[in-house]
């Protein structure tokens, strides 16, 4: 292993594994790691599924399909787990938005291995789902949101991912660039600044240098976003409770 230190931290910090279990030496036979700086690209097998750990950085996942058209499909952040598909109707890429470390796993191979611990299953179960929450909540945004609602919706997502750089409250520090944040939910950069522009002249944030966002009022920044009102959400408990009292 190149660097053992970020495999160990992959172990400890995301699933409570010792490295030096019988578990922990078998997957750090699998393990290759990647430094990638700003724009540069990390190759994976065509083949086969890849298991990525971003140790550190930030990244963008993109397919390609033909005529070089590509679509960035999830931007990912330090700590986060994702997987690059084998190549199939569209070839997946991992590209660099700074400079960034991966810890790269076969998925078939880690799969088979980590199956006897349940806690490495469980965790992997959850952060797929959190995973598919978000790919149902970008579809939506796609098929039926407003370019407001999609630049809104966009910051509040990454204000949940993203910490405040050094402490500041309600800011976000973007990594990637207007035309990612465009392409990502469908829109031109035009579209994206546009947006960002109408927000920052309403009072709900603001900008700072090309990367750099405040949120001044996240209750207004969601209903620009165009969710749901909680109030209006019936939990699954209250839809069962007339079921149960007429049987």
């Amino acid at each position: 292993m190149a660097n053992p230190g970020s495999y160990n931290l992959f172990l400890r910090a995301t699933f409570g594994i010792e490295p030096g279990s019988e578990l922990g030496r078998s997957l750090g036979e699998l393990v290759s790691q990647v430094q990638i700086k700003r724009g540069q690209t990390v190759e994976t097998d065509p083949d086969a599924a890849t298991l990525v750990f971003l140790t550190e950085g930030a990244t963008k996942l993109s397919a390609l399909a033909s005529r070089g058209r590509h679509q960035i499909v999830a931007f990912h952040f330090g700590g986060d787990i994702f997987s690059v598909p084998p190549e199939g109707l569209h070839r997946h890429m991992v590209t660099g938005l700074c400079d960034s470390a991966l810890t790269l796993f076969p998925a078939p191979a880690f799969y088979s291995r980590a199956a006897a611990s349940p806690r490495i299953m469980r965790t992997l179960l959850e952060r797929t789902q959190t995973a598919l929450f978000r790919c149902r909540d970008k579809a939506v945004n796609l098929g039926r949101k407003t370019a407001r609602e999609r630049v809104a919706g966009f910051l509040l997502g990454m204000a949940e991912r993203l910490e405040c750089p050094d402490g500041e409250p309600g800011c976000v520090d973007l990594p990637m660039s207007r035309r990612d944040i465009g392409e990502s939910i469908g829109l031109t950069i035009e579209t994206v600044s546009r947006q960002l522009t109408e927000l920052r002249e309403e009072g709900i944030i603001d900008t700072r240098g090309r990367s750099c966002i405040i949120l001044h009022d996240l209750a207004r920044l969601a209903e620009q976003a165009g969710n749901v009102e909680p109030r209006t959400v019936a939990t699954w408990k209250d839809a069962a409770e007339p079921a149960l009292a007429s049987s």
